[in-house]
């Protein structure tokens, strides 16, 4: 049986996208019920807002801080990218860095796809763990841990990076093992942006004392 709907089902197309703030495709569209006829009617009429090619929104979705990004991961197709780098980094709050692109990581082999205006991809040729991705505000992005790495190899500044590492370990959003684990893989340079940050972090916690137990 086929999981398309017979006939445009508004209901539908508005509970898709609105996990994605407001945005959806046009094989979602099509899953929905609305073929190129009708998602050319309901353009010429406003109700949707044609993007970019092959990506819509719901004219009267309210709008959101994150509406670009949304848009970008979507385009470049959402079931193979993860917002990453520096835009990952802001979406976590993690440091002041304000993202000139909204970077975007893809396996390799879609590397020869064209990124959407204001954005930069970046491919990797090993898939992303289950533990290096998290969700924030309905978008699939790289964990604290990896985004940092990646911002670091990409030359963000070290400030950045020294805030950034220091935000995620007091918030709980990465551990100096995961850190440390991410780090291992990668260059010099990000090694002596983060590890001095991480020794600092291990030299400050209090010592674990012995329990009365312990001293029998």
């Amino acid at each position: 049986m086929s999981d398309i709907a017979a006939k445009p089902d508004h209901g539908y197309l508005f509970d898709v996208a609105s996990e994605q703030h407001g945005y959806f495709t046009v094989d979602q569209a099509r899953h929905c019920g609305f073929g190129w006829r009708a998602l050319l009617h309901h353009s010429k009429s406003g109700r949707f807002i044609s993007i970019r090619r092959g990506l819509y929104r719901l004219r009267d979705y309210p709008s959101s801080p994150h509406d670009e990004v949304a848009a970008s991961w979507l385009a470049v197709g959402k079931d193979h990218a993860v917002v990453s780098h520096e835009s990952a980094l802001d979406l976590l709050n993690l440091s002041d860095m304000i993202p000139n692109s909204v970077h975007l990581t893809v396996p390799r082999s879609r590397r020869g796809l064209i990124p959407p205006v204001g954005a930069t991809v970046h491919t990797t040729t090993e898939p992303l763990r289950p533990d290096e991705m998290m969700t924030v505000d309905g978008i699939r992005i790289s964990s604290a841990a990896r985004s940092i790495v990646d911002a670091a190899e990409g030359g963000s500044g070290p400030e950045q990076i020294e805030m950034a590492v220091a935000q995620a370990l007091n918030r709980g959003l990465a551990t100096v093992g995961e850190l440390r684990r991410a780090v291992s893989t990668r260059g010099a340079r990000v090694r002596q942006l983060i590890e001095p940050t991480l020794a600092r972090t291990v030299a400050s916690e209090p010592p674990i004392l012995a329990s009365p137990r312990d001293t029998v």
